[in-house]
């Protein structure tokens, strides 16, 4: 296989496993929105609910996340080798998205000290702080995606203000949800 099929296969498979370890970091922290509202049911739905939110975060956790968190660095790191190493100091786009990235690995575990504190009926976040929480993941994966595609021509001063008013738009969208909700009830 020649080096450019080498990248294009390698890249290929980042991406799926980028797209599966965000498919579960976008829906854990919306199961433990459910599994944290489940407290103020009845005691005998809560128990029900509980015990069913906690297998269905284990089993995504463990059989989905952690597989694809672990290939998705293995797969990056691959391709930072055969692409970019020779220049990585000259990559200031690659070492902006290794932040964010490692930004992406502190979520991912503290989603897993989340199902911890809930296995141990220890409820640290509300179901609204899990709802803004729930958005961290995209909008850390809107920057790496500008970043990735942008690279070097993009305007750092521009890309950090539009990054900041995305965000801003997300938590805001967030609040009037909840507001809208709480009107309902």
């Amino acid at each position: 296989m020649s080096d450019a099929a080498l990248y294009q296969t390698l890249k290929s498979v980042h991406i799926i496993l980028v797209t599966s370890w965000f498919a579960g970091l976008f829906y854990l922290p919306r199961l433990l929105v459910y599994h944290a509202e489940a407290q103020d049911k009845p005691e005998i739905e809560k128990t029900i609910l509980s015990k069913q939110f906690e297998k269905m975060e284990k089993i995504l956790y463990n059989a989905i996340m952690i597989p694809a968190f672990w290939l998705t660095w293995i797969s990056g790191i691959s391709l930072i080798y055969l692409v970019w190493w020779d220049s990585f100091g000259q990559q200031p786009w690659l070492h902006l998205k290794l932040a964010f990235v490692v930004c992406i690995t502190l979520y991912h575990f503290y989603c897993r000290h989340l199902i911890r504190s809930f296995r141990n009926q220890n409820f640290i976040l509300s179901g609204n702080q899990l709802r803004l929480f729930n958005e961290i993941a995209t909008i850390l994966l809107v920057a790496v995606v500008f970043i990735v595609v942008a690279k070097n021509t993009l305007d750092w001063m521009y890309g950090l203000l539009g990054f900041v008013a995305f965000a801003i738009a997300i938590l805001s969208a967030v609040k009037i949800v909840k507001k809208l909700r709480e009107k309902a009830n």
